[in-house]
């Protein structure tokens, strides 16, 4: 058997924060607007303009670095990272090297092993670059690109873990726990799509048991979990044939073709001494109190994690229900609202798992786009919970709620849905049916079972399924 090798990956993942202006001026941050439109002489680098720091950029780059378990840096300055492309008007970022804002922190996630520990080396503030449109679908084939600036001087936190993930699985359970806590905080709406979360993974290979680590490629260009991951299972197997087959992994920047399922090379990678860093001499450095620090842990909200465990704990959901409620904030405040209403936890998390996530996936609409109330939901369940309409009508019309945003009760209302549970009403069409079916009745007194079955249906078909099936069951059963 041939050499076994492991595989060694290192995250650095970029967060856009939601700020309402950019971070050395007052443009707008918003998204989708015109090209060009969002851009002033600052972030245009024009000649003679001072960036002025946006205070509120520091604040969610505290409280990332807190609930990210970091240390926080009482003495922080901006650098100029100096590098020429078309979509840095500067030709400089203005980024932190030396003195990030926050340092040494961790995160934990759950792998088939059990859970474990990724250490995160810093984080730091920067300002986003421009964004260039291709003229096709990559990079690498097209023809010409346009700039666009919009972007420029978005404030940006860099978290750069340590090379501690083994998998592609690790990576994608990783940024998803990550994206998790950045929705928790609020500091950044963490749309992968729009570019608000976007992440570059370092991967290298190493003979399994060896402590160095091997020649590393960064990968971008990945818009998705499943990006990252596909991303990183081929780099994986790339890099692994090439070693097998004796060759040397080049350090390397590549880029992930999603359409061909592939890493494309694009140039070689810069080292920390290519940038030539210096102090940004228009930038006073940062000085943060401690007690404004202690105030921030104060406020921060409870994170998926406590959330969890609070789920399991006090509302007795399974881990696994209480994992897939709190992975989104949305989904974890809504199912909070809905048991506000209707105290049943489990019975209301089947629901939002089963028909919910369903119709949410189906349709491609977020969860904050969910026609649902939370007290709608709520009233569903009590009605079916009270006999007043079957299960199978209540799928029904939920359904219908999801399309329309109608209440229960309007839905029932209109399409005649409610459930008959008058004995009374209900005996006679029992006894219609035992009539008509003069077989089944004698099959099921000979102690067939099915047969009764076959008894309860006829009675569903009569009232249009609109019977209270247990019900149902009860007075064929005295009857017979």
């Amino acid at each position: 058997m041939g050499q076994q090798y492991e595989t060694v990956i290192g995250l650095e993942i970029h967060v856009e924060l939601k700020t309402t202006t950019k971070i050395f001026c007052s443009c707008p941050t918003a998204f989708g607007a015109e090209s060009n439109t969002h851009v002033c002489p600052v972030c245009l680098g024009l000649p003679g303009v001072l960036p002025v720091f946006n205070e509120k950029v520091l604040e969610f780059a505290v409280k990332a670095g807190l609930a990210l378990n970091c240390e926080i840096a009482p003495f922080s300055k901006f650098d100029r990272k100096n590098y020429y492309y078309p979509d840095l008007p500067k030709n400089y970022q203005i980024s932190q090297y030396d003195l990030p804002i926050c340092r040494n922190g961790f995160l934990e996630i759950n792998t088939g092993s059990g859970p474990k520990r990724i250490g995160i080396t810093r984080i730091h503030m920067e300002e986003d670059a421009g964004k260039l449109l291709h003229g096709s679908s990559s990079i690498v084939n097209s023809g010409y690109s346009l700039v666009d600036l919009n972007r420029t001087g978005v404030p940006l936190i860099e978290i750069v873990s340590e090379p501690d993930l083994r998998s592609a699985e690790e990576a994608r359970a990783y940024m998803e726990k990550l994206r998790s806590i950045l929705e928790y905080l609020d500091v950044s709406d963490v749309k992968m799509e729009q570019g608000s979360l976007r992440c570059d993974a370092n991967v290298s290979l190493r003979p399994l048991g060896a402590r160095g680590l091997g020649t590393k490629t960064e990968i971008k260009n990945m818009n998705s979990f499943r990006s990252l991951q596909r991303a990183v299972e081929y780099e994986a197997k790339r890099q692994r044939e090439i070693l097998e087959e004796g060759g040397r992994v080049v350090q390397e920047t590549r880029s992930w073709d999603e359409e061909r399922g592939v890493t494309v090379s694009l140039r070689s990678k810069e080292e920390a001494h290519d940038y030539r860093y210096f102090p940004d001499p228009d930038l006073v450095p940062i000085v943060i109190d401690p007690g404004w620090v202690a105030k921030l842990k104060a406020s921060l909200p409870e994170l998926p994690d406590a959330r969890k465990e609070r789920l399991v704990a006090e509302m007795g959901l399974p881990e696994y229900d209480a994992s897939i409620i709190t992975g989104s904030k949305g989904l974890a405040d809504y199912f909070d609202a809905v048991t506000a209403e209707f105290n049943e936890p489990k019975t209301v998390s089947n629901w939002i798992m089963g028909e919910l996530l369903r119709l949410l996936n189906a349709s491609g609409v977020e969860m904050r786009e969910n026609k649902i109330k939370p007290a709608d939901f709520a009233a569903l369940l009590k009605l079916q919970a009270d006999g007043a309409i079957s299960g199978k009508m209540a799928k029904s019309v939920f359904e219908e709620m999801f399309a329309t945003g109608k209440s229960p009760h309007t839905i029932i209302k209109e399409q005649g849905l409610a459930q008959i549970s008058d004995e009374g009403a209900l005996a006679a069409i029992v006894e219609k049916v035992i009539a008509g079916n003069p077989g089944p009745a004698e099959d099921y007194r000979r102690g067939k079972e099915k047969a009764l079955g076959f008894l309860v249906g006829q009675v569903m078909k009569e009232t249009k399924g609109q019977a209270n099936p247990g019900l149902v069951n009860k007075l064929l059963k005295e009857r017979l």
